[in-house]
């Protein structure tokens, strides 16, 4: 049983090699594409080109380069030379992240794009074991251990000329259980381990999500707009896809990571996606461009925008029951909506956008709600990078809003206790799943990987439920839960992400409880928000305990969580969390033991009168000095 990624590409070169796989826009052209059988044709190429240059069966390659047409040819090539990729994150910075990860993996080369090779130059010195780089883009001047992608493609064609059985016996060599990827953890609650990955669970899990999803019509196109190093990027984008015949475009390239965020609208435009991959941060910003162009029409076209949505949300209820019992009276209303303000939206969007499929940190459940009632739904999913990723997801025939979807086929799952025995239907516990998609290990961390598989089951660290009908909802890290001073837990992430979405005042917030009697929180404010509501320190504290308090009895949000877990005192931070700082991982996800680390004495502080109270003065002092 099993599959190589080798036999999965030349399976799809036998049934679609005349269908364009990869479309990508340099140097301001407009979009072009390569074939599955040209992406074929230059990944042997590569990999053989790969082997003229001396790497050697098993060997690490890292790969740090934005998305495009030579990252993928660069890791196929490094898969077809029976060697491993390791891809990282173009938003590493520090040293210690870059060189950890290189010397970790033994890399023996490293691919890099001209953004990042100048980032690395510097740090060429510390690379214990890198013998040379390969330049994914036209850089000028490249030094003495640097070689241009295509020059690699030169050597290839004299090795194949000379030697093709050498390449091909490569080839050939490489096993469903060879490894394909060590895919580095960014680290959110301890230092990052490398994940290994094989040919096989790739492509195990590129299948069930393509079974899972009742297939990917060949004409699909998806602007890969997420992170192409995460294994989400590279199952449900680069293999799902090419499993199918369908094409995946990079966003249209820039010069700066800014230029080419900047670029994300009018490549959408250009490839009109029919399905996209997305994260809360990239949903959360397209719903604002929609509101805002609704709003530039004016009040009237806004009135009727907000009714719409609102017809919307009742007639869509919680997915599995839309348009059931007394809402199929709305059907008409529904149809004059869409026809009216909605099928605009869409047209102007993206034409052929049918779905989005949501990974990553917890979608908010009303952008979820927003995205189907303008009739593009956003499909909640949950993975793991140990389980390649995916676990489960909604779709089209089983959607539950609020829940991650059902499992993934050709998967068993287990809510289990804290001995992994398992747990009745709707008990909380810890997530459990064991399938082919499951990892090989931790990279040089056998005590790591012994904790995590167990008699074949991968502990995912996260607690969820299922309900009675399959539905796996997924309630935050084990390690990042808020434990109270009687030693009930609860999952902290879903009042983080309400008071981000609801408040205009709050920018992040994470939840601390360890073992106290209350709970408390560490904010950043929108400081523009604050100033345009008040210049005074104090009032803007009262300002922030009001949006805290609003989930308290009586507030507006009163009943959305338990009370005992909403936060009695605040902190206000000065500096945002963010990558620069260390306390923002490559997926954007906040490093909550880098914060509590941080930020130690604020939060003892909080557990003193003083220090409990909204105007405390190392609050004001914060809020002073934002408000200036």
């Amino acid at each position: 049983m099993g599959k190589t990624i080798i036999a999965l590409l030349q399976e799809t070169v036998e049934k679609y090699g005349e269908r364009p796989f990869l479309y990508e826009a340099r140097n301001g052209a407009e979009y072009s594409s390569l074939t599955f059988r040209e992406v074929q044709e230059q990944s042997i190429r590569f990999a053989a080109g790969l082997m003229a240059l001396g790497l050697r069966a098993g060997e690490r390659v890292s790969l740090i380069s934005e998305g495009k047409n030579n990252w993928v040819l660069g890791e196929l090539g490094v898969l077809h030379a029976g060697a491993v990729c390791v891809p990282l994150s173009v938003k590493l910075e520090t040293v210690q992240d870059i060189t950890f990860r290189i010397n970790h993996s033994d890399s023996v080369m490293v691919l890099a794009s001209g953004q990042q090779i100048a980032k690395l130059r510097p740090m060429k010195g510390q690379f214990t074991t890198v013998e040379r780089y390969i330049l994914l883009d036209a850089v000028e001047d490249p030094a003495e251990d640097e070689i241009y992608f295509d020059k690699v493609l030169e050597l290839g064609d004299a090795l194949l000329a000379a030697d093709r059985k050498q390449v091909e016996e490569r080839m050939a060599a490489v096993e469903p259980d060879s490894l394909a990827n060590i895919s580095y953890t960014s680290g959110t609650t301890a230092n990052p381990k490398g994940i290994m990955l094989s040919h096989d669970n790739y492509v195990c899990n590129a299948e069930q999500a393509v079974d899972h999803l009742n297939g990917i019509p060949s004409y699909f196109r998806t602007l890969l707009i997420l992170p192409w190093d995460h294994s989400f990027g590279h199952t449900a984008g680069i293999y799902a896809f090419m499993k199918c015949g369908a094409a995946i475009a990079s966003v249209a390239a820039g010069k700066s990571a800014m230029e080419i965020l900047r670029n994300v609208p009018k490549s959408i435009k250009a490839i009109n996606p029919h399905l996209l991959m997305s994260v809360p941060a990239l949903a959360a910003n397209f719903r604002k461009n929609i509101e805002t162009g609704i709003e530039k029409q004016g009040k009237t076209a806004w009135r009727l925008f907000r009714q719409g949505l609102k017809v919307a949300y009742t007639y869509n209820g919680e997915g599995y029951n839309r348009g059931r019992g007394k809402r199929a009276l709305l059907k008409p209303l529904v149809a004059f909506y869409d026809r009216m303000i909605f099928s605009k939206i869409r047209q102007n969007f993206a034409s052929n956008l049918q779905y989005f499929i949501g990974g990553g940190a917890l979608l908010d459940i009303e952008l979820q709600r927003f995205f189907y009632a303008i009739g593009i739904p956003m499909y909640q999913g949950y993975g793991l990078s140990e389980a390649s990723p995916i676990i489960s997801a909604n779709c089209a025939q089983a959607h539950k809003l609020g829940s991650s979807g059902k499992t993934m086929p050709r998967m068993e799952i287990r809510i289990g206790d804290e001995a992994m025995n398992p747990l009745p239907v709707g008990e909380k516990g810890e997530i459990l799943i064991k399938g082919g998609n499951v990892m090989k290990g931790y990279w040089k961390n056998p005590e790591a990987t012994a904790e995590t598989i167990v008699d074949g089951w991968l502990r995912t660290g996260d607690m969820g439920y299922l309900d009675s009908d399959g539905y796996l909802y997924v309630l935050g890290r084990t390690k990042s839960l808020l434990i109270s001073n009687d030693g009930e837990k609860f999952s902290p992430e879903g009042i983080e992400e309400s008071i981000m979405a609801q408040s205009e005042f709050i920018d992040q917030c994470v939840l601390h409880n360890n073992q106290s009697p209350y709970t408390t929180a560490l904010l950043t404010v929108n400081r523009e928000a604050l100033k345009r509501r008040t210049s005074d320190p104090v009032e803007a504290s009262r300002v922030i305990a009001g949006e805290i308090a609003a989930y308290m009895k009586g507030g507006k949000h009163d009943g959305l969580f338990p009370h005992r877990w909403i936060p009695s005192a605040f902190a206000v931070i000065e500096e945002p969390f963010s990558e620069k700082n260390g306390m923002v991982n490559s997926t954007m996800k906040i490093v909550k033991h880098k914060v509590y680390e941080k930020y130690a004495d604020r939060i003892a502080e909080l557990h003193t009168a003083e220090g409990k109270q909204p105007d405390s003065p190392a609050n004001l002092e914060v809020l002073a000095k934002l408000m200036k």
